[in-house]
């Protein structure tokens, strides 16, 4: 098989009042191949997002390997994480974290400031393009939806063009209509060839992938593969048109 992320063992501890240990994550094991769309679920509390944040190589595990792309990360340095971070790895979260005086297309250009690429807004434009807002690149924040906020948000994630998409809770702040705009972004995504990480506390959202990972106390309680994924295009078809927003 191959895998694009193999993680053995981990565990995750922190101390809290400088005496109180706690174990957010206990001796996880996950493998992910590549091309795969997976969902993480679990409560509030249960680890999910400490387990991404250690995928996504944003914090280092107590014990455990953890292996991307074949490489054994554990002991590289900050600098080598970003830089894997920037190469392979785009984020997306639940607050969209977009410049609020700053339109969508410069936006989507922000991971891309610091390179030595003449095509920035190229790229960022083609970004856009994907998530479905071509005509929006010169709309600021307040001027989108709540659902074209993430869809911005997701072309920022993508304008480097990674290998994984990690999205931690993308439908949390969206209404059921533009929260199935955003997973039919994903579901494209995962067709075309992108290993989607998708984490949420949703049944509803989870059953949209093809494997669901149940994480609950820090521990992996589940694994399944998801016969029939939920088609996020075709129950949208039962929604009302989004409501433009006037600029």
């Amino acid at each position: 098989m191959n895998f694009i992320i193999q993680a053995k063992d981990i565990t995750k501890t922190y101390s809290k009042n400088g005496s109180i240990t706690v174990k957010a994550l206990q001796d996880v094991s996950v493998d992910i191949e590549k091309g795969e769309f997976t969902a993480i679920m679990g409560a509030s509390g249960s680890g999910k997002s400490t387990l991404m944040n250690i995928l996504g190589c944003l914090a280092r595990p107590t014990s455990g390997e953890y292996f991307l792309d074949g490489e054994n990360v554990n002991h590289l340095s900050d600098d080598d994480l970003a830089k894997i971070r920037n190469r392979k790895i785009g984020f997306v979260f639940q607050q969209f974290h977009l410049l609020p005086r700053t339109d969508a297309l410069e936006n989507v250009e922000l991971p891309l400031l610091y390179s030595d690429r003449s095509d920035i807004s190229k790229l960022a434009q083609q970004a856009l393009e994907i998530v479905g807002l071509a005509d929006r690149i010169h709309y600021q924040p307040a001027e989108l939806s709540g659902g074209q906020q993430q869809r911005v948000a997701i072309a920022r994630a993508l304008v480097n063009n990674p290998e994984i998409i990690l999205a931690d809770e993308p439908t949390g702040n969206l209404d059921s209509r533009a929260g199935l705009e955003v997973i039919s972004v994903f579901q494209r995504l995962h067709a075309e060839g992108k290993t989607v990480i998708l984490v949420t506390h949703s049944p509803e959202i989870a059953e949209h992938a093809d494997r669901i990972i149940r994480i609950r106390d820090g521990k992996i309680t589940g694994d399944e593969r998801v016969q029939s994924p939920l088609n996020a295009r075709e129950e949208l078809q039962n929604f009302p048109e989004e409501t433009e927003v006037t600029p």
